[in-house]
């Protein structure tokens, strides 16, 4: 395996998969405010880091999801890879400031406030699909900070949806 196939993310992703994922990292945030264990803190951060650098690679509860909770959900869902990346990182800022909120400026409250932020829009994304970061990304790619190049299938619908194609008289 090279460094640059350990270091990429799959494009497409399959919302099932995403979805599981979110699913654990409501989880293990809830554990983490209700038992106020601060070393869950750090696994929902180093998830999330092994995540945004390596897809599911590295991550266990990633490979959990891939290999085994979503085959068993059935047919992949396929979505575009880049926003899920996104939100990946914006996860990331989210579970690393509440690991240094709270092993750095002891900020505990602060910490699981973050914590309970994260698990919120993690909740979304699980029980009805709705992904914040992906939201976020879909914007800035409108407002041209994200450049179309990025995310083709992002930027042009019928790539996903070939049923637009031919609502456009363009050929499937």
């Amino acid at each position: 395996m090279t460094l640059r196939s350990l270091l990429s993310f799959p494009d497409p992703v399959n919302e099932k998969a995403a979805r599981t994922v979110a699913a654990g990292v409501v989880l293990m945030s809830v554990a983490a405010i209700a038992s106020r264990q601060s070393w869950l803190l750090v696994v929902v951060a180093a998830g999330f880091w092994a995540r945004v650098l390596t897809g599911p690679t590295l991550s266990p509860l990633g490979r959990l999801a891939t290999s085994v909770v979503a085959p068993a959900l059935g047919e992949p869902k396929p979505v575009p890879g880049p926003p899920k990346r996104f939100a990946q990182a914006i996860g990331t800022v989210f579970s690393t400031t509440a690991v240094v909120l709270w092993f750095v400026a002891g900020a505990h409250l602060a910490a699981l406030v973050v914590i309970g932020a994260l698990a919120g829009a993690a909740l979304l994304e699980a029980a009805l699909g709705l992904c914040l970061g992906c939201r976020m990304f879909a914007v800035l790619m409108r407002a041209g900070i994200v450049p179309a190049s990025v995310c083709e299938a992002c930027a042009d619908l019928s790539l996903r949806h070939p049923e637009l194609r031919a609502s456009r008289g363009v050929a499937p």
